[in-house]
């Protein structure tokens, strides 16, 4: 098998820089092929980076890219315990590097590896905390500074606490480590507590699938949502009042005096200690006739009403 010397291997990336890597395959051979890409000297490094500043060469951005790969596959590997796919932390690296290298001044003394570093790290940062949770965990500077840095200040915490002790179990921080931790990134106790409780938590789903029987899951959904805002209840309930009001009141005018008394008497007022109207007998008494005649007339009078309520929605 015939191999590239560094020199002709250069050669071939600057005419065709991507026929270096494979096609297609698996992150393996992926990273296999970004591992066995020639590194470029300085001199080399600095006459492709002028080339691509002062004449746009994209064979040169693509020979500065293809040299600096290997270094987005090791700053890859430290975030892999996000439990996020290794093969998108990668690409998200690949484009902070391509940021890197159009903003890469080569007179500035610096190497392209250490200003390509904070470039692949703060794309792979963006896209974790973008990913790693539905809702995003943090959105201010001290939460982003928070969040990639408490989970390893949290181990070293409890590796001091196995060591000195021998527990190996506690999971929660003490006050002391809140303020230590709080003192070390320059943030208050409280925000590092609240970090804790938004790693310590996990998502939850609204509306889960159905179960393998068939059966439809029983999730926050069923009881977060507000039915009273629908527009269908909306409508009934506005239809509810309108009846109620205007309804009850236009049936009422379809009654003879004696029957609306009846009516108003037993179902529409109330005394003053919360009990309800007239009875059948106190209304037979005011009539002269029996209980028995007045719940007829009521009977009547209701059937009547309800008529009107019909006609009236």
């Amino acid at each position: 098998m015939t191999t590239l010397s560094g020199a002709s291997a250069n050669q071939l990336a600057v005419a065709n820089p991507w026929s270096m890597v494979p096609p297609l395959g698996n992150l393996d051979a992926y990273i296999s092929a970004a591992n066995r890409l020639p590194l470029l000297t300085l001199e080399e490094e600095q006459g492709f980076a002028r080339r691509l500043r002062d004449y746009n060469d994209l064979e040169a951005a693509g020979a500065l890219i293809l040299s600096h790969l290997r270094l987005v596959v090791s700053i890859s590997r430290q975030y892999l315990g996000y439990g996020l796919p290794h093969g998108d932390l990668i690409q998200e690296g690949n484009v902070g590097l391509m940021k890197a290298v159009k903003r890469f001044d080569p007179d500035q003394g610096v190497r392209l590896v250490s200003y390509a570093m904070h470039w692949i790290k703060a794309e792979i940062h963006e896209y974790i905390l973008k990913n790693w949770r539905m809702v995003k965990v943090a959105t201010t500077k001290a939460q982003r500074k928070l969040f990639f840095n408490l989970r390893s200040m949290k181990q070293s915490f409890k590796a001091d606490s196995a060591a000195s002790d021998g527990d190996t179990h506690r999971d929660t921080l003490s006050a002391d480590e809140v303020s230590q931790m709080a003192t070390r990134l320059n943030v208050k106790p409280q925000e590092v507590l609240e970090m804790e409780t938004r790693l310590s938590g996990g998502d939850v789903l609204l509306d889960p699938s159905p179960s393998d029987d068939g059966d439809d899951g029983f999730g926050p959904i069923a009881y977060l949502a507000d039915a009273t805002q629908e527009p269908t209840a909306q409508l009934e309930s506005r239809q509810r009042d309108r009846l109620s009001t205007d309804g009850i009141s236009t049936a009422l005018q379809a009654l003879d005096e004696r029957s609306r008394r009846i009516v108003e008497e037993r179902w529409l007022k109330v005394n003053d200690d919360g009990s309800g109207g007239m009875t059948l007998h106190d209304l037979a008494a005011v009539y002269g006739v029996s209980a028995e005649r007045i719940r007829q007339i009521e009977v009547a009078a209701m059937k009547k009403m309800k008529k009107a309520l019909v006609d009236f929605a």
